[in-house]
C-alpha cells in the first residue's frame, strides 16, 4: 500500500530540452547536428533576436480603427523574429514499476504555436492555438516500448501576419509528464462550486471524474484550511461538505482552503489530486452593480498582455509576482487576460494575492484581423479551446467573469448573435456560476442589433459617450468597462504645451507624460473615473493596459519605425511606473495615501517658459511652491463644478483644464471632456520654469498640512545608483529586478542622462534588461538565458536589469559630463 501510495501520481517537470530551428520543411534536424542548443523552458526563442523593421511587416486595413485604405504597420507585432518553425526534443523516461499498468499525460500550459507532439517519431498530439493549455494522453503500450526510454519532440510553427501584437515563440510555458494508475482522476477532473456562502456557514459541492472506476472504487475529499487542518470531509464522487464560520475570500483577504481528493480501490490508494477553494459569494444586480460577499464594489482592473518585458513571453512566476505587486500597490484589484488564456501562474498568484479575474480566450472569431490568425481554426477548435480554458480555471475563486472575445468582427455581421450565443452557451454549460461578457467596440451598432443584448454583462471597450445609451437600451442594466482609457505616455517625456489631443506625433517618437494624449478611439482616465463614480450601474473598468507590451506602438504604428512597443501601459516595459500610475493610485488605493508631482524639474533652456505642474494625490487639496514661493493652493472640483467649467466659468481654488488640441472625433469615437480633469488632478497651468526646486504640500480635510514632496533640479551626473525593486517579494526562483539610476551628487535623478550601462556578475545569470523606451533597438535578452553581462542605455536616467541568483552584481556606465 505504501508503494502504491507513492506511485499514485508522479509529476515530472520537463524543463531541459534541445532546441533547433527547422532547416528543411517539416523535417526535424539530425540529432547529431550542431544546430541544437540546450535550453530551459519556459523558453521564448524570439526575445533575444534583433529588432528589425522588416520582421512581420504588415500592410493592412485596420477596419476597427476606421481605416479605409491599407497602410504599412511597422512594429505591429514587436519587430522581433518570432516567425518560423522550430523543434524541441528531449529524452523521456517513464518512471515507476513496469508491471504496474499506468496512464501517462503530457500537460502543456501553452506552446506557441500549432504544436505537433511526437513520441519516437510517432505523432501523438496536435494543438494549434498557442495560448491554450492542452493535454496529450500517451498509451501505456507505446510507453512500454524501448524499456521506457523515449524521445519526445515538439514541432512549433509560427506564420507571419498571425498576430496584432508580439506573441512570443516556442515552449514558453511549462510542460509536465503526469503518470497515474489505471484508476485515476483525469487532468482537471475535479469540479467544485460553493452553493452557500455567508459569515457563519459555507458549503462546497464537489464532482470528481474517475477513469476506469469499478464498483469497489471509493472517493474521499478532505477540505483543509490554510493551516492544513481538516475542516470537512466529503464521501463519494459527488457530494457537499459544510464548513462552519468560513474565512471568506476577497481582494482584501484572499484566504484559501484546499480540497484534497483521495481515490481508493478497496483499501489501496490509487490517486491523489487537489484544488484550491476560496469561499466567496458573487452577484451582479441590475442597477446596483457587482456584489462580492454582500458588499457592492467596482472593478479597479487592468488589461494585461502575456509578455513580461525583457523576458518576452516566457512565463516566470517571480516576474508575474513583481508585476502584480506593483499593480496591487496602485490599488488594482482585477485583471483581464487580454486577449488570450492566461498562464496558470497568473491565476494562482491572483488567487493568493487577491485579484479578481476576467478570463478571455480570443481576439478573433471567424472574421480575421490578420491573414493567418485564429479565424482559420475558429469553428473547428473554439469549443475545444473554450472547454480547456473553463475546465482548468472554473474552480478558481479569483475568476468572476468569462469573456468570449475582444472587438470581434462579428459585432456587425449577420452571424454575430448566433456565434455569440453559441460561445456563451458553452460557458453556461461548463460553468453556471459566472456571467459572460464580450469586449465590444462597435457600441453604436451592438446596442441595437441584438449582439450586446445576448451578453450576461455587456462589455464596452471605450465609447464612454454611449454608456448611458447602452444602459437605457440593454436589458441587464449593467455595463462593465471591459477596456478603457488607452491613454498614451512615455515615462519621463514631456511636451509643451501640454494639450489634450489624440494621435499626436512628436519628433522624439514619445508620447506626453502629462497624460493628456490618447487614441482616436479612446479617451483619458478622467472620463472613466467619472462614469464609475457617478453611476451605480457601471460595475468597474479594465484599463488598457497595466504594463507596456511588445507590438502595437500606437500612435507610432504606421510607417513609424523604430517604435515597436506600446505606449498604453501604466508601467513601462522595464516595469517602472509612469506618472499615470500615481493618477490611478490616487483614486484606487484606499489604504495608503498618494502624493506625486510632475514633471521633473531639470529643464536647461526653458528658463522663464511656462512649464505646467500637475499633482496626483488622494489628499483633498495641495499647495505648490517654486523655490519657496507659493503658486497657490488648489482643491478638486466637484461634479457640479465640472459642469460650470465646461460652460467656461472659473472656479476659485480649482484647476483650469488643459487646452484641447485635435477634436476631429470619428462618429464611433468619444469626444474629450477636459472639464473632468480638475475633478481628479491638481494642475498649476501657468508655472514658469526656474532652476531649483518645486514642492507640493498636501492638506487633509481639516486644512492641516500632512505630507509633502519635493523635486529638485539635477546637477551633473555623479554616479549610478542601484535599487533592487523586488527585494521584499517572496520570490521562488531567485529572480531579481535591479533598477539602475543616474544621479547627481545629491541623489537627484539625472533625467537627461542616456548613457549605456553594463551590468556584470560572475555568479548570477543576467537574463536581460529594458529601459522603457519604445524606440530603443537594443536587444532585450541574453540567450539562452545564461549571460554574465548585459548592456542597455538609460532612458530618462533609468533602466531595469533582470538577474537570476543571489551573486554580486556590478554596474558601470559610459561617463557623461
Amino acid at each position: 500500500m505504501v508503494l502504491l501510495t507513492l506511485l499514485a501520481a508522479l509529476v515530472t517537470n520537463l524543463t531541459t530540452w534541445q532546441f533547433a530551428f527547422e532547416q528543411q520543411p517539416r523535417v526535424m534536424p539530425d540529432p547529431t547536428d550542431s544546430v541544437w542548443q540546450t535550453v530551459t523552458i519556459p523558453h521564448d526563442w524570439a526575445i533575444s533576436t534583433p529588432f528589425d523593421r522588416q520582421n512581420d511587416l504588415q500592410t493592412v486595413i485596420v477596419t476597427q480603427n476606421g481605416e479605409r485604405t491599407a497602410t504599412t504597420k511597422t512594429g505591429r507585432s514587436g519587430g522581433l523574429h518570432w516567425m518560423g518553425s522550430a523543434w524541441y526534443k528531449r529524452k523521456l523516461m517513464v518512471r515507476g514499476i513496469q508491471r504496474v499498468q499506468r496512464v501517462h499525460y503530457l500537460v502543456f500550459d501553452g506552446a506557441m504555436a500549432r504544436a505537433e507532439v511526437y513520441i519516437d517519431g510517432n505523432k501523438v498530439g496536435y494543438w494549434p492555438y498557442g495560448y491554450n493549455s492542452f493535454v496529450v494522453e500517451l498509451s501505456d503500450s507505446l510507453m512500454r516500448t524501448n524499456k521506457g526510454q523515449h524521445q519526445l519532440a515538439v514541432r512549433l510553427d509560427n506564420l507571419p501576419e498571425s498576430s496584432r501584437w508580439y506573441p512570443g515563440a516556442g515552449l514558453y510555458r511549462h510542460v509536465r509528464l503526469v503518470s497515474k494508475n489505471q484508476i485515476h482522476i483525469p487532468i482537471w477532473g475535479i469540479h467544485t462550486t460553493t452553493p452557500l456562502v455567508n459569515d457563519t456557514l459555507a458549503t462546497l459541492h464537489i464532482d470528481v471524474a474517475i477513469k476506469n472506476a469499478t464498483p469497489h472504487t471509493r472517493v474521499v475529499t478532505q477540505i483543509s484550511d490554510a493551516d492544513g487542518q481538516v475542516v470537512a470531509t466529503i464521501e463519494g464522487q459527488q457530494g457537499i461538505g459544510t464548513v462552519p464560520h468560513p474565512h471568506l475570500w476577497s481582494p482584501e483577504s484572499p484566504y484559501l482552503y484546499r480540497a484534497r481528493t483521495y481515490v481508493y480501490e478497496q483499501d489501496e490508494l490509487c490517486d491523489i489530486d487537489s484544488v484550491v477553494v476560496g469561499f466567496r459569494r458573487i452577484a451582479y444586480v441590475p442597477e446596483v452593480g457587482f456584489v462580492l460577499n454582500g458588499q457592492v464594489r467596482k472593478f479597479k482592473g487592468v488589461c494585461l498582455h502575456h509578455d513580461l518585458g525583457c523576458l518576452g513571453a516566457a512565463v516566470d512566476r517571480d516576474a508575474i509576482l513583481h508585476q502584480l505587486t506593483l499593480l496591487k500597490d496602485m490599488g488594482c484589484d482585477a485583471i483581464r487576460t487580454s486577449h488570450n488564456m492566461p498562464a496558470p501562474e497568473l491565476v494562482e498568484l491572483c488567487e493568493q494575492m487577491g485579484l479578481l479575474m476576467m478570463i478571455e480566450p480570443f481576439d478573433v472569431w471567424n472574421w480575421a484581423k490578420c491573414k493567418n490568425d485564429y479565424s482559420n481554426f475558429f469553428f473547428d477548435w473554439a469549443e475545444r479551446d473554450m472547454t480547456n480554458m473553463i475546465v482548468r480555471y472554473r474552480n478558481s475563486p479569483a475568476v468572476v467573469m468569462w469573456s468570449i472575445g475582444n472587438e470581434v468582427g462579428n459585432q456587425r455581421t449577420e452571424d454575430g448573435v448566433q456565434v455569440a450565443t453559441w460561445l456563451q452557451d458553452i460557458c453556461h454549460r461548463l460553468d453556471s456560476t459566472r456571467p459572460v461578457t464580450c469586449g465590444m467596440d462597435q457600441v453604436k451598432d451592438v446596442i441595437y442589433n441584438g449582439f450586446a443584448a445576448v451578453m450576461d454583462i455587456p462589455g464596452f471597450n471605450y465609447r464612454t459617450g454611449r454608456y448611458a445609451e447602452g444602459h437605457q437600451q440593454l436589458p441587464n442594466r449593467l455595463i462593465v468597462g471591459s477596456e478603457t482609457a488607452s491613454t498614451v505616455s512615455s515615462r519621463g517625456a514631456y511636451h509643451f504645451p501640454a494639450i489634450i489631443q489624440h494621435s499626436a506625433h512628436h519628433k522624439d517618437g514619445q508620447c506626453n507624460g502629462y497624460d493628456v494624449e490618447y487614441c482616436a478611439w479612446s479617451g483619458l482616465p478622467d472620463q472613466d473615473f467619472q462614469l464609475q463614480d457617478d453611476y451605480p450601474w457601471t460595475i468597474g473598468q479594465f484599463v488598457w493596459t497595466g504594463q507596456d507590451y511588445l507590438g502595437e506602438p500606437t500612435p507610432y504604428d504606421t510607417d513609424a519605425w523604430p517604435s515597436h512597443s506600446s505606449y498604453f501601459g501604466i508601467l513601462d516595459l522595464a516595469m517602472l511606473p509612469k506618472d499615470r500610475f500615481y493618477l490611478y493610485r490616487s483614486q484606487w488605493n484606499k489604504t495608503a495615501p498618494t502624493l506625486h508631482i510632475l514633471p521633473h524639474w531639470t529643464w536647461p533652456g526653458r528658463e522663464g517658459k511656462v512649464t505646467p505642474v500637475y499633482v496626483y494625490t488622494s489628499y483633498p487639496s495641495a499647495e505648490l511652491f517654486v523655490n519657496g514661493v507659493s503658486q497657490g493652493r488648489l482643491r478638486f472640483a466637484t461634479a457640479t463644478e465640472t459642469d460650470l467649467i465646461r460652460q467656461g466659468q472659473t472656479i476659485e481654488n480649482v484647476s483650469m483644464p488643459p487646452v484641447v488640441g485635435k477634436v476631429d472625433v470619428p462618429d464611433w469615437g468619444t469626444a474629450p471632456r477636459p472639464e473632468l480633469l480638475p475633478r481628479y488632478r491638481l494642475m498649476w497651468q501657468s508655472v514658469k520654469y526656474e532652476p531649483g526646486e518645486i514642492k507640493v504640500v498636501a492638506y487633509n480635510e481639516r486644512g492641516q498640512a500632512v505630507a509633502e514632496q519635493v523635486v529638485r533640479t539635477a546637477d551633473k551626473f555623479h554616479q549610478l545608483r542601484t535599487i533592487e525593486a523586488n527585494a521584499n517579494e517572496p520570490t521562488t526562483n531567485g529572480l531579481r529586478y535591479i533598477t539602475v539610476q543616474a544621479v547627481d551628487s545629491a541623489g537627484n535623478l539625472c533625467v537627461h542622462c542616456d548613457m549605456e550601462v553594463t551590468i556584470h556578475s560572475e555568479d548570477a545569470m543576467i537574463l536581460g534588461g529594458a529601459n522603457g523606451d519604445p524606440t530603443c533597438l537594443q536587444p532585450l535578452s541574453n540567450a539562452p538565458y545564461s549571460g554574465q553581462s548585459f548592456t542597455m542605455p538609460l532612458f530618462h536616467g533609468e533602466a531595469t536589469f533582470v538577474v537570476r541568483g543571489q551573486g554580486k552584481v556590478e554596474v558601470r556606465g559610459t561617463r557623461q559630463d
